[in-house]
């Protein structure tokens, strides 16, 4: 039985129907125990869930400021028998985009474990004209079992109720595999656009894969390594750095002032962190300047390993391989669900081999 205090569907104020028919339906802030969350800055106490401290965020710049809200990378855990669970949300406006659908920018998408792995089972799926927030109820298998709520990837949350049976059990889930996190730091990709649904971001694909715990730090069109971003990550505890921001960077000549600068500043405080350096996944778009950033970012792996530290290089052209490399992205550069998974991939196998190093 639960015996945290929860919230009946009158005192949300729940409008949707089928929620309200659900006799003995209670709502528990996540932010009480046993749920856990992941990905987030500080999430138990704060008014809004946000990725970074709001001093850092300010002091990195006016667009890290606003994309401190968007929740890419954040998750909550629990452990539950009961065969459903309903959604409350009060979000910061609607998120938009005209590249990517409206379940990738704001749905929250519902794992349940099957055989020790995480398993894509439902999406709480947000009515197009929402504005302030919405509500949803899926169905869940029968019996106890394990789920993972992946938050939006391009949308602000301030509040989150999660509706179970209330004669069901809620227990503390397992921790990951690997408590400490991969942090990614990069851009409007590392951020997930534009996965099809959040569990589709190729961080979240890679976390699946491994039972590993992440933090997404990427910024749309913001990820410029600024001083006070590098060294509040620095300041950080994780397992792996990935280095995933050449795409934001305004230029070659930028990408060599900062790479090495980000990567040193990273090292001095985590000595033996392995760092993994990733280029851009098109790299046919702007065929002239790309070889050079590649080799930017190759000269700091380079001469870290040449310094006998631990460093694994992923070259940007590898990541979408194979048959239908044109297919991997939704207008050139974004990529789909094709090109996340072959993301995954590569940058998966540098982080699998990593967390050994």
């Amino acid at each position: 039985m639960i015996t945290q205090k929860g919230y009946t569907p009158e005192e949300l104020d729940i409008k949707n129907e089928d929620i309200k028919k659900r006799d003995g339906i209670c709502f528990y802030n996540i932010k009480s125990e046993p749920f856990t969350i992941h990905g987030l800055y500080d999430p138990k106490n704060g008014t809004d869930y946000i990725r970074l401290p709001l001093d850092v965020a300010e002091a990195t710049s006016p667009s890290v400021k606003g994309l401190n809200y968007h929740t890419a990378g954040g998750r909550v855990r629990f452990r539950t028998s009961s065969n459903y669970v309903a959604l409350k949300v009060v979000t910061r406006g609607s998120a938009k985009m005209t590249n990517m659908c409206l379940i990738g920018s704001s749905a929250f998408d519902v794992y349940v474990a099957r055989g020790g792995v995480d398993t894509f089972a439902a999406i709480f799926n947000p009515p197009y004209d929402y504005k302030e927030g919405y509500e949803s109820i899926v169905g869940l298998p029968a019996g106890d079992k394990d789920i993972t709520i992946n938050f939006p990837l391009y949308s602000g949350v301030m509040e989150v109720y999660l509706g179970l049976d209330k004669s069901s059990s809620l227990e503390r889930r397992a921790d990951y595999k690997f408590t400490k996190p991969v942090l990614y730091y990069g851009s409007s990709i590392t951020q997930g656009g534009c996965a099809s649904r959040p569990g589709l971001a190729y961080e979240s694909l890679i976390s699946r894969r491994l039972d590993t715990d992440y933090i997404n730090f990427g910024f749309s069109g913001s990820a410029k390594a600024e001083d006070a971003i590098c060294d509040y990550m620095a300041s950080l505890d994780y397992s792996v750095f990935v280095s995933d921001y050449d795409h934001n960077a305004p230029s070659p000549e930028y990408l060599a002032e900062t790479h090495e600068k980000l990567y040193k500043t990273i090292r001095a405080a985590h000595p033996d962190v392995p760092v993994v350096f990733v280029g851009r996944p098109d790299f046919w778009l702007t065929v002239k300047e790309n070889p050079y950033r590649r080799d930017v970012i190759y000269t700091t792996y380079k001469n870290a390993l040449e310094r006998g530290e631990k460093v694994l290089f992923v070259d940007g052209y590898s990541l979408f391989h194979g048959d239908l490399r044109e297919e991997c992205t939704v207008d050139g550069c974004h990529p789909n669900d094709l090109g996340m998974t072959r993301m995954a991939d590569m940058i998966g196998k540098a982080v699998e081999f990593a967390l050994t190093m």
